[in-house]
């Protein structure tokens, strides 16, 4: 019996890494704004290679929002996952709507999820 399941666990296993992984222009739309995202908070990074990194990822990004905003298959699903992504169209589309604003990447999205100087400057480093 346990032969059994392990030969179906491994048969699984195969057969789903042999399936193409099938990422649409949302999910890569998603995690490209990520990686940038990433980057733009990570502490101990020098600021010229933030820059460099930042400066490639948005060019990624502003080819992936226009696909996004151009791909017609999204036309007709209305799934949560899209609609959250057109309903939130200034965290969504992050550089064009930080450039219609003329803010700076990282203002723009601090400013989006609610964070402002006078909160950070009221903030307290803590335990939770």
């Amino acid at each position: 019996m346990k032969t059994l399941k392990t030969a179906l666990v491994a048969a699984a296993l195969v057969t789903a890494a042999a399936l193409p992984a099938r990422a649409g222009t949302i999910e890569n739309l998603e995690r490209e704004r990520a990686i940038l995202l990433e980057t733009l908070l990570a502490a101990d990074m020098v600021p010229q290679d933030r820059n460099t990194k930042v400066a490639v990822s948005k060019g990624r990004l502003i080819d992936l929002e226009r696909m996004v905003i151009r791909d017609k298959s999204l036309a007709g699903r209305n799934t949560p996952h899209v609609r959250a992504a057109f309903e939130s169209y200034d965290l969504t589309f992050l550089v064009h709507a930080a450039t219609e604003k003329n803010l700076t990447l990282l203002d723009h999205w601090l400013e989006e999820v609610g964070v402002s100087t006078q909160s950070l400057m009221n903030a307290r480093v803590g335990r939770r």
